[in-house]
């Protein structure tokens, strides 16, 4: 019995190794950017103009435009499809699941040229899940993952027309990842079987953000911001459906550093644009590594790359109360060829958003909707070998709600 669970154990390193994180939402790899449903409507083209407390996400130095004290809190229903067919025509469809990170953020100026702030919010997760029984079970069969960050951040206005940011990220996560091994893998007798197998562990780490702000004139402005990297050391449990006992685990893995930028223009009273970009280092996530006690170690190789976004967005008020909003963002992925696999089968993302807007007193609510194409991806044979070869197609609808308050 020993035996079984030693190879069980050495089996279970190169599942573990392959089965990696979940899917993204108007991201790259695995990040989340539904972070306001004001920047929702404009595909997050809010990097250089406020729109409200959501800014200490998207760029912490437009707390300074903000008056008062505000808070927000809102979040975004995520519905993903996602769908693979193999090259004998068979498909295969994950099942449907209803996904909602949420945000928090307070702000509060202390004078004219100080602002203060804290967020609370899911920069990376969601999750993957293919069922039991499909072809690439033995690679993934649900994949997820879970993180908050908890985000305090200080504006100050170094010159009439220019603002500077700085915060801390205290990041905390969860995962859970599951697959399927054949009983013959693991040197178990008699007829075939699967074994289904999970890992769950959780971790923290820190990092930190800054954030510009300058006021060319009083129409144009510019706006960028920095998210650094995260290390987060993951502690966890292994486990089977054939044993009761539990093996302990860790792994770790670098959240990627994050770069947003954007250029506003106010067209008339009642109309303002903005076009910006986004980088993401994934190439921080060049490998996956696992430690079980008594196993070797095993490091897979991810070999992720850095990735680009860029976005339009627009917002018209319809006089003092109300408003809409509309935009666009195109977005590269980070896998290549030779490491893609089913627990993040992403590809190239085209997102098309509309939003609107209702001031009452002292409170407004936004909404924002987001339909999110992603571009067929195939899978040959490549370092995970032939499993779960065949074409991958996904779309997400995403839907956000945010009410803010100015006390």
């Amino acid at each position: 019995m020993t035996k079984v669970k030693e190879l069980l154990q050495s089996a279970t390193l190169a599942w573990l190794i392959t089965c990696a994180w979940s899917v993204n939402a108007n991201a790259s790899g695995f990040g989340i950017f539904t972070q306001g449903a004001a920047a929702l409507g404009q595909a997050n083209s809010v990097v250089a103009h406020p729109e409200g407390p959501s800014a200490l996400f998207f760029n912490p130095a437009l707390i300074n435009q903000l008056t008062g004290t505000q808070m927000e809190a809102g979040t975004t229903l995520i519905f993903p499809q996602r769908q693979f067919r193999d090259p004998g025509g068979n498909t295969t469809t994950t099942r449907d699941t209803l996904f909602f990170p949420s945000t928090f953020y307070l702000t509060h100026a202390l004078n004219n040229d100080v602002g203060l702030g804290l967020a609370v919010f899911n920069p990376f997760g969601l999750s993957t899940d293919w069922g039991g029984e499909w072809s690439g079970r033995y690679l993934a069969t649900k994949s997820e993952i879970q993180t908050y960050n908890i985000n305090p951040a200080l504006s100050y206005r170094v010159l009439p027309d220019v603002s500077i940011a700085a915060g801390l990220d205290i990041l905390l996560l969860d995962a859970t990842l599951e697959s399927k091994i054949p009983s013959t893998a693991i040197g178990i007798p008699g007829p075939l079987f699967d074994v289904a197998q999970k890992f769950s562990g959780s971790g923290s780490g820190i990092g930190y953000n800054v954030g510009l702000l300058w006021n060319i004139t009083d129409d144009l402005s510019f706006g960028a911001s920095y998210r650094s990297e995260v290390e987060i050391d993951i502690d966890g449990d292994f486990s089977t459906d054939i044993s009761s006992q539990k093996t302990s685990g860790n792994t770790s893995i670098t959240l990627p550093q994050q770069v947003f930028a954007g250029i506003s223009y106010r067209v008339s009273e009642h109309f303002g644009m903005e076009a910006g970009m986004r980088w993401e280092d994934w190439s921080s996530f060049n490998q996956l590594k696992l430690d079980l006690p008594g196993v070797s170690s095993v490091v897979y190789p991810r070999d992720w790359h850095d990735t680009f976004a860029i976005n339009l967005g627009g917002k018209y008020r319809l006089g003092n109360r109300y408003s809409v909003s509309a935009g666009y963002l195109y977005g590269l992925n980070p896998v290549p060829d030779q490491t893609f696999e089913p627990s993040i089968p992403d590809s190239n993302t085209h997102l098309f958003c509309v939003g609107g807007e209702a001031q009452v007193n002292k409170l407004k609510i936004s909404l924002g909707y987001g339909y999110q194409l992603q571009e067929e991806r195939t899978k040959s044979t490549n370092s995970y070998g032939s499993v779960a070869n065949g074409s991958y197609n996904s779309d997400l609808h995403l839907l956000g709600i945010s009410m803010s308050w100015k006390f």
